[in-house]
């Protein structure tokens, strides 16, 4: 799965800013000697809110009919098979599904668009081991994972019950968990169902994440002259 970690955004953001500098301004040229240099105005800063509301990000629209809160609460993938798949309609395989959640939850939709992270040229084109052709179609794992003792079974996802496998994670609506989630958070998140996302019982937490992420991230948005879906209060 290709993926741009927060972490990765946030320091990349102002790196980018640098690179699209144009480096090809000419220096100045120096006065006549004993002549007094007229000093550069410094611009001044933009006043920018030292609090956002997110309310908008949640409720702007991924696609017709879909909100970004209908993403992520419940966290699960949906699917309508009437209409053509991919994110946000299910997920292939090599959507890059962290840099589109990462786009829908912190920009504005209105002026970019959703796969703007994902067409940064510092991600990999794509997952650095190839998907399989048939079932399971998912690429072989990397590295030497541990098998099964001799004479063990492996889990048959076709008429295996649920109760033959055991939750570690939650990985429904990818970059939920693993970017909105606190830290002191995640065991209980991870043992929940959807049932309790549709309850309400995670909306505070993914909020305030997701106020405090806004705020961490926005001058380096404004630097780059990225329109957030927040709005400041």
């Amino acid at each position: 799965m290709r993926a741009l970690p927060l972490l990765a955004l946030a320091l990349t953001l102002p790196a980018l800013n640098a690179c699209s500098s144009d480096s090809s301004t000419a220096a100045p040229r120096p006065g006549p000697i004993g002549s007094t240099p007229t000093p550069t105005p410094t611009p001044s800063p933009t006043a920018t809110g030292t609090a956002f509301d997110v309310t908008r990000c949640l409720n702007q629209q991924v696609a017709p009919g879909v909100s970004v809160a209908n993403l992520v609460i419940p966290d699960t993938v949906k699917l309508d098979v009437t209409k053509p798949n991919g994110f946000p309609n299910g997920r292939g395989l090599n959507d890059p599904v962290v840099d589109l959640t990462l786009a829908v939850i912190f920009l504005d939709l209105t002026k970019h668009p959703a796969n703007l992270l994902a067409s940064l040229p510092l991600d990999p084109p794509g997952n650095e081991v190839k998907t399989l052709p048939d079932f399971p179609y998912l690429a072989p794992a990397n590295g030497n994972p541990p098998l099964p003792p001799a004479g063990g079974t492996n889990f048959n996802f076709r008429t295996d019950p649920p109760s033959a496998y055991v939750r570690v994670d939650r990985m429904g609506m990818p970059a939920v968990a693993t970017a909105l989630v606190s830290s002191s958070m995640k065991n209980a998140y991870n043992d929940a169902n959807p049932t309790d996302d549709a309850s309400g019982k995670f909306v505070v937490e993914l909020g305030t994440t997701l106020t405090h992420l806004t705020e961490q991230l926005a001058d380096d948005f404004q630097r780059l002259s990225l329109n957030m879906c927040a709005t400041p209060i």
